[in-house]
């Protein structure tokens, strides 16, 4: 009888210890924590959302938490003054299912189980104000705010497949890797009414493409350029160049990303865009990029009135 207790309070403490890990808020009703700016500063924490197994952003090395999006959790955390708690989003469908899953609802199978902010957010106000059919804002629910780095498209090639890349017109005739389901994937899919369509080969991430091409699969990646420049600084694509050409038809070559809090947090979110804005204003953020071997480019929302000296530390220059 005894060791029959013994097992029933080992089972129900791991799965107290279990509970408080991933279910940090009011048990009544499921509802997700509402974890305000003042409770978070009495927690001692912030839990930030970043996407899992996305370098460089953010992904895991022997279970510690790196990427950019990692290291300026953390410095946002520091500068509030609290422990920084990684918050791993699994993406879904669409953005909107991240925001609703790991933001302002929950997801059904673990609704106390949400971040404090999100990063990696496009800070878009034409997404922000997105309306359905019935005339509701679609995105209501969160706010997208502190922009932080502007990020664009980019394509690494194999100089001895290629001379250059001034085109995309060129990958008629050379095959180019992407990742599957990807924006890169459907503009070169159905760039040039289709031309391209034969040469694009599809793979699980920017990594298994950069590594067919090292293979010779092919003769090109394309992907975003933190993604690119992360693979570039590999010792094995050392021999692989970076393309300087555009993309026309593309929708948006550039774009700011930001982060996400819910609605009702706003006093979260004021503390937090400070943050941001004085890691950005004072080249903190790029310092942040350069430690990571990445390239960093302040965002358009700063550019828009940023004198040019503040515009210039802001780049490191």
């Amino acid at each position: 009888m005894k060791n029959v207790l013994l097992v029933l309070l080992l089972m129900l403490t791991c799965a107290t210890a279990w509970a408080q890990e991933v279910n940090d808020g009011n048990q009544l009703l499921n509802r997700p924590a509402d974890r305000t700016y003042d409770i978070i500063l009495e927690s001692g924490y912030l839990k930030v959302g970043v996407y899992e197994n996305f370098p460089p952003y953010s992904y895991a090395v022997d279970g510690e938490p790196r990427g950019i999006d990692v290291e300026l959790g953390r410095r946002i955390a520091k500068e509030m003054g609290v422990e920084f708690r990684v918050h791993w989003i699994t993406p879904d469908e669409n953005l909107g299912d991240d925001l609703r899953n790991n933001v302002w609802k929950g997801h059904y199978l673990a609704k106390q189980r949400l971040a404090d902010v999100m990063m990696r957010v496009p800070y878009d106000k034409q997404y922000a104000y997105m309306q359905d059919s019935t005339g509701e804002y679609i995105n209501e629910q969160v706010v997208l705010f502190g922009p932080y780095q502007q990020e664009t498209w980019q394509i690494a090639y194999d100089p001895d497949k290629l001379e250059s890349v001034k085109t995309v017109a060129v990958f008629q005739y050379h095959p180019i890797g992407v990742e599957i389901d990807t924006l890169p994937d459907f503009y070169l899919s159905s760039g040039l009414g289709g031309r391209l369509r034969e040469q694009v080969h599809h793979y699980r991430n920017v990594a298994d493409a950069f590594a067919a091409m090292r293979r010779g699969e092919v003769s090109a990646v394309m992907g975003m350029r933190a993604e690119i420049d992360h693979e570039l600084g590999k010792p094995d694509n050392a021999r692989f160049q970076l393309a300087g050409n555009g993309f026309p038809g593309i929708g948006k070559q550039v774009w700011d990303v930001g982060m996400a809090i819910k609605h009702t947090h706003r006093q979260l979110g004021y503390a937090l865009e400070a943050i941001v804005d004085r890691l950005v204003r004072s080249g903190d953020l790029n310092r942040l990029f350069a430690g990571l071997e990445l390239r960093y480019s302040v965002p358009q929302y700063y550019r828009e009135f940023l004198e040019p000296e503040a515009l210039a530390q802001a780049a490191g220059e």
